[in-house]
C-alpha cells in the first residue's frame, strides 16, 4: 500500500432552527477522501448516491439508510431545540451540526473523529484515547457528563463503529470506486517570482493532480531546501483533482538557481521546475479553487478541526449494518 492509497469515510450532519433559509431543514453528506458519495435531506427524504459508482450498492442499502437518516432527522429536530434552550434562545436561526468518521492509513492504522457544532462554534468532541465526550463549551457539560455515565458510556459502545462497521463499509466503497479514488492524474506546475527590497517572493502553484498525496517545496541548485513562508493546503478542484501553492522567499546571488520539487505518484521520477527571472515575471496564474468543506460552510459555516493531542473517533449509538451513523439524543 502506498501513501496514496490511505483513505477516509466522513459523514456531515446538519440540522436549522427554522425553515425559509434556502437550506434543507435537516440534511446529511457523504464522503469518501473529498469525494461526495451519498446525500439526503428533508426535502427529498431519500438516500441517494452522489457518483455513479456508488449505484452498485445493493437496493437494500439505499432503504436502511433512508429510515436511519429519517430517524437522525427526527433526532437533530430535537436536538436543535435542546441546544436553544441550554443557550437561552427562544427564537432566530441556529445550527447543530455533527462531522464523524474514520480513516484507513496505507500503514493499516485506524483512526477516527466525531464532532459536534452549535452556531458555528466547536460545542463538544470524543476523545478515543478515553472514550468520553469532552465539551468545549459550557452548556455542552449536561450532554457530556450524560453521554459519559456509567449507566450510559457512549463514547465506549462506539468503539464498535469505528473498529467495524465503519472501516468495513469503507473498505467496500474504495473497492468498488477504485478505479475513480484511486486513478493517477500528473500534476501540472507554474512558477513565478516578485521583487520585495533586496528579496525575492517565489511562488509555485501546483495543480489538476490526484490523488491528492504530494510533496512540494523549493530547492536551491537541485539540492537544498528552502524554507517556505507560505505553503496552502491541499485544495480539491470541482473536477475531483487538487491543487497546493509553495511559495518562499530568498536573495538571490550570482549562480544560484531556485526549482520547484514536485513528488506524486503519478510520476515516474520527481520533477524540478526552474523559476527563470525574464519568464516568470509575466506569468499570471489563475486556478479556481472548488473546496468541498465550501459546500458545508454554505450550508451552515461550520469548520470542524482536529485537535493536535487529541485523536477522535466517529460516532455510531447503535450495532447496525448501516455505514453512518445514528446521532443521540443531546
Amino acid at each position: 500500500m502506498s501513501l496514496s492509497d490511505s483513505h477516509s469515510l466522513r459523514y456531515y450532519y446538519m440540522v436549522v432552527s427554522a425553515p425559509g433559509s434556502g437550506l434543507p431543514e435537516y440534511s446529511e453528506i457523504g464522503y469518501v477522501d473529498d469525494r461526495e458519495i451519498v446525500n439526503y435531506n428533508s426535502d427529498s427524504s431519500r438516500y441517494r448516491p452522489k457518483v455513479q459508482w456508488m449505484k452498485k450498492m445493493e437496493d437494500e442499502y439505499w432503504e436502511e439508510n433512508t429510515q436511519r437518516a429519517k430517524g437522525n432527522e427526527a433526532v437533530f429536530r430535537h436536538n436543535v431545540r435542546i441546544a436553544m434552550e441550554r443557550f437561552n434562545q427562544s427564537r432566530g436561526f441556529h445550527i447543530v451540526q455533527v462531522m464523524s468518521g474514520c480513516e484507513l492509513r496505507d500503514d493499516g492504522g485506524i483512526t477516527g473523529y466525531s464532532q459536534y457544532g452549535y452556531d458555528g462554534r466547536e460545542f463538544m468532541a470524543l476523545d478515543t484515547r478515553t472514550w468520553t465526550y469532552v465539551p468545549t463549551m459550557a452548556q455542552a457539560q449536561i450532554t457530556a457528563q450524560r453521554w459519559n455515565s456509567p449507566d450510559i458510556q457512549e463514547g465506549e459502545r462506539n468503539k464498535n463503529y469505528l473498529e467495524n462497521i465503519c472501516i468495513e463499509y469503507l473498505k467496500k466503497h474504495v473497492e468498488i470506486g477504485r478505479e475513480d479514488l484511486e486513478r493517477r492524474v500528473r500534476p501540472q506546475v507554474k512558477v513565478s517570482g516578485h521583487e520585495k527590497g533586496d528579496t525575492m517572493k517565489l511562488h509555485c502553484q501546483v495543480y489538476g493532480f490526484h490523488p491528492r498525496a504530494v510533496d512540494v517545496k523549493w530547492m536551491k541548485n537541485k539540492k537544498d531546501e528552502v524554507p517556505s513562508y507560505e505553503t496552502t493546503d491541499v485544495l480539491p478542484n470541482p473536477d475531483g483533482t487538487y491543487q497546493i501553492r509553495v511559495s518562499a522567499e530568498v536573495t538571490p546571488k550570482d549562480g544560484d538557481r531556485y526549482s520547484c520539487y514536485v513528488d506524486h505518484s503519478s510520476l515516474e521520477k520527481a520533477l524540478y521546475t526552474v523559476w527563470e527571472p525574464e519568464k516568470s515575471s509575466v506569468w499570471v496564474i489563475a486556478v479556481v479553487v472548488a473546496v468541498v468543506g465550501v459546500a458545508l460552510l454554505g450550508i451552515g459555516g461550520f469548520i470542524f478541526y482536529r485537535r493536535k493531542k487529541t485523536v477522535y473517533k466517529a460516532t455510531n449509538t447503535s450495532d447496525t449494518s448501516s455505514d453512518s451513523n445514528n446521532p443521540a439524543n443531546a
